[in-house]
């Protein structure tokens, strides 16, 4: 996290270099507020300023909106506390080219419905967090003829669709967007108890309920277990962090894993064939399934949606989120990929506030 506050306040020219950046932010200067408070989301990092161009999702049927940035790619990232010259310069990049190329692509398009192309995504082997080669993939079928449409220059289209179609975790950040689209709407819902939000910063886990509007239930965040990349190990990890288990939230991610087995031994967490065994042990604390996304390895079953505070609490069933893994010393990036359990403090401390709201001791 200290990697990208001082990477991002070079990119934004609040600070000269790194270590004046690190100067400035450890005396104070700068003011942090979660994304969700802006009805944003962010992964790993999470780092959302004013010049970063960001993918916007919106719900028709309940007409909000919701906002990520731009996914940049694998190892050394931002979001993942890269902060040297060749980060810095792609997110430049991405800021005067790649951003808005897109912007004139999609709304050339009057948007892209992201619904019927997750559950497509579903069917090719993505759980739309740690594996989103699928998905990825087919937002770039649409967006390529956008781009090339209404492309200023040709240099620009090939660098911009060089980069979306090398980088596997592209639609990552859509699929935030879209879950924080979808779960905002469930927010400030008298007598319900499921999840509007996970998130996590480094430091602490924290979760919102449904009933009890926008107040944050923490506890201290788990370390991840998974793959390390070459030359790394489980000494060099930084706890877990990050909006992107968002998509947990609302049906995905390690709550699909049964839809995707490939993903299942490059995050560590067992053989493929166990993919199912976790999608069937989340399907215990959610209060039902969704139809539209579907896995066909379980008989076309929906994806186990709505974590319930109550089952949580009552199975001792933690949910389970794919993630990856951020070295713990600033500036070095990406070191691995594996799963990491929500505490279930969280789930407590949130089922006694609960309990409150319905007038339950």
């Amino acid at each position: 996290m200290r990697g990208a506050v001082m990477g991002i306040a070079v990119f934004e020219g609040w600070a000269k270099d790194l270590d004046d950046a690190a100067s400035i932010a450890a005396a104070g200067s700068f003011t942090f507020h979660p994304n969700h408070d802006f009805g944003a989301v962010g992964p790993m990092t999470g780092m959302t300023t004013r010049s970063q161009p960001v993918m916007v999702v919106e719900n028709k049927t309940f007409g909000n909106r919701a906002y990520c940035a731009i996914n940049e790619g694998l190892g050394k990232v931002m979001r993942f506390g890269g902060n040297d010259a060749e980060v810095l310069d792609r997110l430049r990049w991405t800021r005067e080219t790649l951003g808005p190329a897109l912007g004139r692509a999609i709304r050339e398009s009057a948007g892209i419905p992201l619904k019927p192309l997750i559950a497509r995504g579903l069917t090719m082997g993505d759980e739309m967090h740690q594996r989103n080669v699928a998905c990825s993939s087919l937002l770039l079928r649409q967006l390529a003829p956008l781009l090339a449409r209404t492309s200023k220059d040709i240099g620009e289209l090939v660098t911009c669709l060089d980069f979306i179609g090398r980088n596997d975790q592209f639609f990552l950040n859509v699929a935030m967007a879209m879950g924080k689209a979808l779960t905002d709407p469930a927010r400030d819902i008298q007598a319900s108890c499921v999840v509007t939000a996970m998130c996590r910063n480094g430091t602490d886990f924290g979760l919102r309920v449904s009933g009890t509007g926008d107040r944050w239930f923490t506890a201290p965040v788990e370390m991840p277990t998974g793959i390390y990349f070459p030359g790394f190990s489980e000494k060099d990890a930084n706890p877990d962090m990050g909006d992107s288990a968002i998509v947990e939230t609302i049906g995905l991610g390690a709550f699909a894993m049964a839809a995707a087995p490939a993903v299942v031994g490059y995050i560590g967490a067992g053989r493929a064939s166990e993919a199912a065994v976790f999608t069937r042990s989340m399907a215990e604390i959610v209060v039902g399934s969704n139809p539209a996304w579907t896995i066909p390895a379980m008989d076309f079953a929906g994806v186990p949606t709505g974590i319930d505070i109550r089952l949580v609490v009552e199975t001792g069933l933690a949910p389970i989120i794919n993630t990856g893994i951020a070295h713990r010393e600033p500036g070095v990036g990406q070191v691995g990929a594996g799963i990491v359990k929500a505490p279930l403090k969280c789930f407590q401390d949130g089922l006694v506030a609960f309990a409150e709201t319905m007038g339950v001791e």
